[in-house]
């Protein structure tokens, strides 16, 4: 049961924090936040050597990084984590910095939750084989009204257009981040991949804790269901249910039947029903272009990527 333990990863704006903050909830696991220096660093050549060793570059690169900065861990602390040991291979060190926030938190067993990583869980099965993934899923309808005010840096496979438009690369985005967690069931298998939905985790908490504890080996608690109660406020309420995205009500019909004519079919395979059940051909002709676009440019990644892990093969 070593760490990472397990993943929370997702399309960004599913409600990963929600479920981020449940299962943190629990009194044997700590979830640590974003962590995109876990992959991004790895994309920087001298702070790894040829054989997966961390070199020296890689203490001040860390500390660089704004997100590393939120976990409260010092230069000093690194440092003793490497001790004398200056061979210890990169998974090992990410490793040992899970096990020192554990300690941090008083919890044995830590996780991650950084959304993105739905898109490269082929490094995260190359460094952690054993880590389990617990992939969220949510109507790709309701991720575009939280995107849509709050427009995220998309990565390059999105191929832009986000201002030009909206809708049609939303729902690119979406799909394109349901279907590489998916796809990566076949790293992980039923043992270490769970997939969750963020309905589900709204109206039936109790029932989704539970099954998360039996796929990660825990006993269930109810602290999970009831972790808003945790919070200083005198009357705390539950913040899952407060805002909550509605498409059929906040999506206009055009850009409905916009987001159905790139995603309908996901949508369908995943059950969530179709409101526009023969959209236009014109848009669904788009959407395939650009979907075979960004599929060509998700490859050359893949391929880059596997470059890169080969040193830790």
């Amino acid at each position: 049961m070593g760490n990472p333990y397990l993943f929370i990863v997702g399309c960004p704006r599913s409600g990963t924090t929600l479920l981020q903050r449940v299962v943190n909830a629990h009194p044997q696991i700590a979830i640590l936040p974003e962590a995109h220096w876990i992959y991004q660093l790895l994309t920087e050549a001298t702070v790894v050597t040829e054989n997966g060793a961390i070199a020296p570059a890689l203490i001040p690169a860390l500390l660089a990084h704004p997100k590393f900065g939120l976990l409260g861990i010092s230069h000093e602390q690194i440092r003793r984590l490497i001790g004398e040991d200056r061979h210890v291979r990169y998974p090992s060190f990410v490793s040992r910095i899970f096990d020192l926030y554990g300690e941090m938190q008083g919890k044995q067993l830590v996780g991650n939750k950084t959304p993105g990583l739905v898109r490269r869980l082929d490094v995260v099965h190359a460094l952690w084989p054993e880590a389990r993934i617990v992939h969220l899923i949510r109507d790709g309808r309701d991720v575009y009204l939280s995107m849509k005010n709050r427009p995220l840096h998309l990565d390059p496979v999105a191929l832009g257009g986000w201002s030009e438009d909206l809708v049609s690369t939303a729902a690119l985005w979406w799909e394109f981040n349901v279907q590489q967690g998916r796809d990566a069931r076949r790293f992980f298998g039923s043992e270490l991949y769970c997939e969750v939905r963020f309905e589900s985790l709204v109206t039936s908490p109790g029932e989704v804790c539970t099954t998360l504890c039996m796929f990660l080996g825990l006993p269930y608690s109810q602290k999970m269901a009831k972790f808003y109660e945790k919070r200083k406020r005198k009357r705390a309420s539950d913040p899952s249910r407060r805002g909550l995205r509605d498409w059929r009500s906040q999506m206009q019909s055009k850009d409905i039947e916009m987001f159905e004519a790139v995603a309908g079919n996901t949508l369908e395979d995943l059950g969530y029903s179709r409101a526009c059940s023969h959209p236009g051909d014109e848009l669904v002709q788009r959407s395939t272009r650009r979907r075979n676009l960004m599929l060509e440019q998700s490859a050359r990644s893949t391929e880059i990527w596997a470059g890169r892990l080969s040193k830790f093969g």
